[in-house]
């Protein structure tokens, strides 16, 4: 039987209460998002939700925001709230990862359950439009000088941009430990900071920060890919002699004690939703890469970041 056909089927033995309840609620999905609304994981998780809905996947999704300590406490609500709810799921992404090195929290990432990686995005540093600075050079030249009066914005202690200031202090012989790194609860309140001119420079996935960007209230000054990033006319910072390059990924988690089973079936609704038209349109609005992952794959790719990311906060002097 096709897949489409499977698909099919399974709607229509949910219709006439065929199926067991559990199969027929798995429709409605909820969606624990670990951050304050405003940022990159509030809307990859609102984007993957219309996408679920629109494709077909899921009758309805609802979310749950609730931001701080880099998605850890969101991930405790998530781990303690939801065990053995195969219509339970979380977004993620490397900023957990750096938040659980860092705040060595009394939940694992390992009480969650692995579906996908869902996308992959560069950082972005940006001045407010009125700073006195103009250039990377210049904020690097005040850190230089005292590096308590740069204060760097950004999300939670452990974020991929907290990440990348320590890097590029260590780059330029400032010791990461005096960075002044300011970190919020989400996307929306860093974006406010920066835009009030409260802190020096701000970093996030370019995708938050783009229509700011392009209205002219925020001036990019440097993005952490290795080559340019595709219509950003914005300098690497490797090319502007600092050698840091670190990505940001996103995906998505179940819950603990959902049965194999499940877990392949939650699979297949993200890989039918990621497959919408709608997610294709997420992608291109934001600037996300689709960076789908699923399996024992992204089992072992979170594993291995779990051990990059330690080795760069260690060496960047965070740890």
């Amino acid at each position: 039987m096709r897949r489409d056909e499977f698909l099919k089927s399974l709607a229509a033995l949910a219709a006439v209460g065929a199926l067991p309840l559990s199969a027929q609620a798995a429709a409605a999905l909820k969606m624990m998002i670990p951050a304050n609304p405003g940022g990159g994981w509030d809307s990859t998780g609102r984007a993957l939700g219309k996408a679920l809905t629109e494709s077909g996947a899921a009758a309805s999704v609802s979310y749950d925001n609730k931001g701080g300590a880099a998605g850890v406490i969101g991930l405790a609500q998530f781990v303690n709230g939801n065990k053995g709810d195969a219509n339970a799921l979380m977004v993620m992404g490397a900023v957990m990862l750096g938040g659980i090195i860092t705040g060595k929290p009394p939940v694992s990432l390992n009480q969650a359950t692995p579906i996908a990686r869902l996308t992959s995005e560069y950082n972005v540093f940006v001045l407010p439009a009125n700073s006195p600075y103009k250039t990377m050079a210049d904020v690097i030249a005040q850190m230089k000088k005292d590096p308590g009066s740069v204060k760097w914005g950004g999300g939670s202690r452990g974020s991929t941009e907290h990440i990348a200031a320590a890097m590029i202090a260590r780059e330029v012989g400032v010791d990461p430990a005096r960075i002044n790194y300011v970190a919020f609860r989400g996307g929306g309140e860093a974006t406010a900071a920066i835009l009030g001119g409260n802190v020096t420079v701000g970093g996030s996935g370019y995708s938050e920060f783009a229509e700011y960007i392009k209205t002219g209230k925020m001036k990019p000054i440097g993005v952490t890919s290795d080559a340019r990033l595709k219509g950003i006319d914005v300098p690497t910072l490797k090319e502007q002699g600092v050698n840091v390059v670190i990505g940001n990924w996103r995906g998505v988690y179940g819950a603990a004690g959902i049965t194999p089973e499940q877990r392949k079936a939650l699979t297949a609704l993200i890989i039918q939703a990621t497959k919408s038209k709608a997610w294709a349109e997420a992608l291109e609005k934001n600037g996300w890469t689709s960076a789908l992952m699923t399996g024992p794959e992204f089992d072992n790719f979170v594993d291995n970041e779990f051990a990059s990311l330690r080795a760069v906060m260690v060496k960047s002097g965070m740890i």
